[in-house]
């Protein structure tokens, strides 16, 4: 019962960090109608600056404020002068749909190189803002540790940030909009161009975090995110792609689906089960819908 326990805990740390990659591309998504490849390398980038902030200045929460900074910052440039131009020359057929998934592809290659000259490509590390060393209760250690208790919490506090600007505020208001109804949008007067540009600002500052948590508790390389967004991507699968909520879930799902397998099944059969679990769940929903509509 305590291992279970255990797996949970952990899984539910590790779903967190899954939730903030889902989210930043179910946020791209509902924008562009684009599966933004290119997010691990903008939050990898994002994370190297943070790094340095916070290796400089030993001051872990300056450099997420840091790399939060750097990731909006980077999102909106991407979309200001990557994505737009991008749009403007694919149009339609079957360019406009190709076009956006290799030209995130190409830009994930460019920021890796980026990163590669300047910071090379060994391991980094950052001192975490709290102890890895478990909980000890009684005369029992276990792994579940208060970083990873203070990364649920702060992954939870930024979810409710997020669902209080979609909700309350009249920016929400306006990427929800642009997001559904883009033609409606501009007839109400909405810039839908710079309120997509605030989407994936908003996106590469979520992106900036989840690097930062991950990389407090693993390390950091050029390649170090890259399941990060597998996995994110995937939640943001089972999530529907289009729901904040649903990539939650699926992050959630996920990353407690994984734990158990690592602690109860073995680590080389973690793809295999993965596959296995995705496939079967997708199979589920299926079946599920046929007998809704029946």
């Amino acid at each position: 019962m305590q291992k279970l326990l255990e797996t949970f805990l952990i899984g539910l740390s590790t779903g967190s960090i899954y939730a903030l990659m889902s989210i930043a591309l179910v946020l791209v998504w509902r924008s562009t109608r684009v599966v933004n490849f290119a997010q691990a390398g903008q939050a990898m980038l994002s994370t190297y600056i943070g790094f340095e902030i916070a290796t400089r200045t030993e001051i872990f929460w300056l450099g997420l404020l840091f790399a939060i900074a750097a990731g909006a910052l980077l999102g909106a440039g991407v979309d200001y002068f990557f994505m737009r131009v991008l749009f403007k020359h694919a149009v339609s057929g079957p360019a406009a749909v190709v076009a956006p998934v290799i030209a995130t592809l190409g830009l994930l290659g460019l920021v890796r190189s980026i990163v590669g000259l300047v910071w090379g490509g060994e391991f980094k590390s950052i001192k975490a803002p709290a102890s890895t060393d478990g909980f000890t209760i009684g005369e029992t250690t276990i792994p579940f540790s208060p970083l990873n208790l203070l990364i649920i919490v702060t992954v939870f506090v930024i979810l409710i940030a997020l669902a209080i600007i979609f909700q309350r505020t009249n920016l929400g208001l306006s990427l929800r909009a642009s997001a559904y109804a883009p033609e409606i949008a501009q007839l109400a007067g909405i810039r839908t161009a710079r309120t997509r540009t605030i989407g994936w600002a908003i996106a590469g500052g979520v992106g900036g975090v989840a690097g930062m948590l991950n990389t407090a508790s693993n390390f950091l390389s050029p390649y170090s995110l890259d399941l990060l967004l597998v996995f994110g991507f995937i939640a943001a699968v089972i999530g529907g792609l289009e729901s904040m909520v649903g990539s939650v879930v699926g992050a959630l799902i996920l990353g407690i689906a994984l734990t158990f397998i690592l602690n109860y099944v073995g680590t080389s059969l973690v793809f295999i089960e993965l596959r296995r679990y995705v496939f079967g769940l997708y199979r589920w929903i299926r079946s599920s819908h046929r007998g809704a509509t029946c």
